[in-house]
């Protein structure tokens, strides 16, 4: 296991390790792409030895130095470019620099202090989610090299958004295939509970302590929108509603009803919290997804707008069949409760499921519970989850909205 360090070495680019791309397999790193797999990197005994998230500069088979990068000599994912001046000295300043440009994009694009501001390495520094409620934080560290340079990020958290609290989520198995342990602690300052957030104009809750992820869900704030827009004069039914997100949106938008749906009793006090905070109704509704879609169905219950936005079915590749099968069934249990003419939203956050599969999973929901419609909009993550032009793959949230006859 790699155990984060509370002193981490300075970085130098005079004394800083070099690992070199076998002959020929520096082309794809040349054309833009963010990593160096451990089959282009000539893995000597002495590259081999090398501790895990080491930062080194990588250089071509002609002695020509490409950039800074971390490495970990026993992933598949060997090197991760922090950048492509080999001179760049990786310090509190050069993180600096990553968050403010981060924080100047979303400000540009959200006017308010709560977003997701580093989105791994469509903002340059890999292996690392940062989320940000107001001057509170929480990061989630997936990679061995931005595990070392904690300390320093902590650094420059302060130093150039002024952190009062810094929270570390790092409890994502893919923290595993790099070699780290799970932990979750307050790093800097002290949380008392619940943070408040702000989206599309309504005040949330977020749990950083003991909620799910990095503690909010900013990668369906356009989704939101997108619906809360369709609920006016309409009943809503929100499933997996998790800290209210959607529904709250829907009530303030002008449903005529809105049903929140969980089976976390904590998820649910956070919606109710939200409700409170934006003086709306949300009948909150404490029952496991299925079985409380098949009741309502059973109960002859319709509304105009069904949302289901449940956690990643699909983990890891070996559990394709089984989610794609999950999603199918979300699918055919939620058309019954649409009424003629109404709509319906389904959401996918894993990273496993293709695009394609999901979409024809629900097509297939749909078509055995006997419904037919249209597709009117197919969405990802908001516009605070960046995508690398070179990690197409990387864009995991897929959702549908679709009208029903």
């Amino acid at each position: 296991m790699v155990a984060a360090m509370t002193n981490t070495p300075p970085d130098h680019a005079a004394t800083r390790p070099e690992i070199r791309f076998t002959k020929g397999r520096a082309r794809r790193f040349r054309s833009g792409h963010p990593w160096a797999f451990s089959n282009e990197i000539d893995m000597t005994p002495e590259t081999k030895a090398l501790p895990p998230g080491t930062l080194v500069t990588l250089v071509d088979a002609g002695d020509e130095k490409l950039g800074v990068a971390t490495f970990n000599p026993h992933s598949l994912i060997a090197a991760r470019v922090l950048s492509r001046r080999p001179t760049d000295t990786i310090d509190a300043a050069f993180l600096a620099e990553r968050l403010t440009r981060a924080a100047a994009l979303r400000d540009t694009l959200f006017g308010a202090p709560y977003y997701r501001l580093i989105h791994s390495e469509a903002d340059g520094l890999p292996g690392l989610i940062v989320d940000r409620f107001g001057d509170v934080f929480t990061l989630q560290i997936n990679t061995a090299g931005m595990e070392l340079l904690t300390p320093v990020l902590l650094e420059a958290l302060e130093m150039a958004l002024k952190a009062r609290v810094v929270v570390l989520r790092n409890d994502s198995p893919v923290r595993g295939l790099e070699g780290l342990p799970l932990e979750h602690r307050v790093a800097v300052g002290e949380l008392t509970g619940p943070v408040e957030l702000v989206e599309n104009g309504a005040r949330f809750l977020a749990d950083l302590a003991e909620g799910q992820k990095t503690g909010w869900f900013y990668d369906q704030r356009d989704n939101r929108a997108f619906m809360a827009k369709l609920a006016q004069g309409r009943k809503v039914l929100d499933v997996y509603t998790y800290a209210g997100g959607f529904a709250v949106q829907a009530a303030l938008a002008g449903a005529t009803s809105v049903t929140a749906v969980d089976r976390s009793e904590t998820s649910l006090a956070l919606a109710e919290g939200a409700a409170k905070l934006n003086d709306v109704p949300v009948a909150l509704v404490r029952a496991e997804a299925y079985a409380e879609m098949a009741r309502l169905d059973a109960a002859g219950e319709r509304f105009g707008v069904v949302i289901v936005d449940p956690p990643a079915f699909v983990k890891s590749k070996k559990d394709l069949h089984a989610g794609a099968k999950g999603y199918r069934k979300m699918a055919r249990l939620a058309a019954p409760l649409v009424e003629s003419g109404g709509f319906l939203f389904c959401a996918s956050c894993s990273h496993h499921m293709p695009v394609e599969m999901f979409a024809e999973e629900i097509a297939h929901g749909l078509q055995l519970a006997g419904r037919s419609g249209r597709i009117l909009r197919s969405s990802g993550a908001a516009s605070d989850h960046p995508v690398h032009p070179m990690l197409p793959e990387s864009a995991y949230l897929k959702a549908l909205v679709l009208q029903l006859d």
